[in-house]
C-alpha cells in the first residue's frame, strides 16, 4: 500500500463504496485488534476537516477497540475479497480469528492500528467525537421500528465521526 493524497477521495463515489462495496472498520494494534464488516457510514467535511463517520452497536466485539482506541481504520476491498467481508460480518472475533478465517493478512498502520495488505483503499482516521443514539431523537419513528425493534441482538448504534489523517491505496 503506497500512501496517498487524501484527493483520491474525490474519485470515489462514497454511496457505492460504503453501501455496496462495504468496508472493514478496524481498531487496535496489530498484536491485538479485532475488525467488522460495516454498510452504513459517511466521508465528508466537518469542522475544516476530513471525516469519516461510523455506526457501531456496542455489543459488537470490535466497539471496544474502537472505544479503546484513539485510531481506527476504514479499509475498501476489490470484489474478489467479497467472500472475506461476508465471513467478518457474521463471525464475532470473540470467538474465533475471523481474519485468518477470511484469508485475510493484517499489516501495521499509520498510528500503529491494523489494516489488510489485500484493501484496495484504507484509511486511517482519529476519533473526534463519539455519541450514542436514543429513542427520543429519532424524528423518523419508522427508522427505530424499522432498523432496532424485534432485532436480535440489537442495540441502537453509537456515532463515532473520527478525522480522516492518511489515506492509503
Amino acid at each position: 500500500m503506497n500512501k496517498q493524497d487524501i484527493g483520491i477521495l474525490a474519485n470515489e463515489d462514497v454511496f457505492k463504496l460504503i453501501g455496496k462495496e462495504w468496508m472493514l472498520v478496524s481498531a487496535g494494534t496489530i498484536d491485538k485488534f479485532n475488525t467488522m464488516t460495516a454498510s452504513w457510514g459517511c466521508l465528508g467535511w466537518l469542522w475544516n476537516r476530513p471525516v469519516a463517520v461510523v455506526f457501531i452497536r456496542p455489543e459488537r466485539y470490535t466497539y471496544g477497540f474502537i472505544e479503546d482506541n484513539e485510531k481506527l481504520t476504514l479499509s475498501f476491498f476489490g470484489e474478489d475479497c467479497r467472500k472475506a467481508l461476508q465471513l467478518c460480518g457474521s463471525l464475532s472475533g470473540r470467538d474465533c480469528d475471523k481474519v485468518a478465517e477470511a484469508g485475510l493478512h493484517p499489516v501495521s498502520m499509520e498510528g500503529g492500528t491494523v489494516g489488510f495488505s489485500e484493501a484496495r483503499l484504507t484509511l486511517v482516521c482519529r476519533k473526534l467525537f463519539r455519541s450514542a443514539m436514543s429513542p427520543e431523537n429519532f424524528t423518523a419513528p419508522e427508522l427505530l421500528s424499522t432498523w432496532y425493534n424485534d432485532r436480535p441482538g440489537g442495540g441502537l448504534h453509537t456515532i463515532f465521526i473520527a478525522e480522516i489523517e492518511e489515506v492509503y491505496g
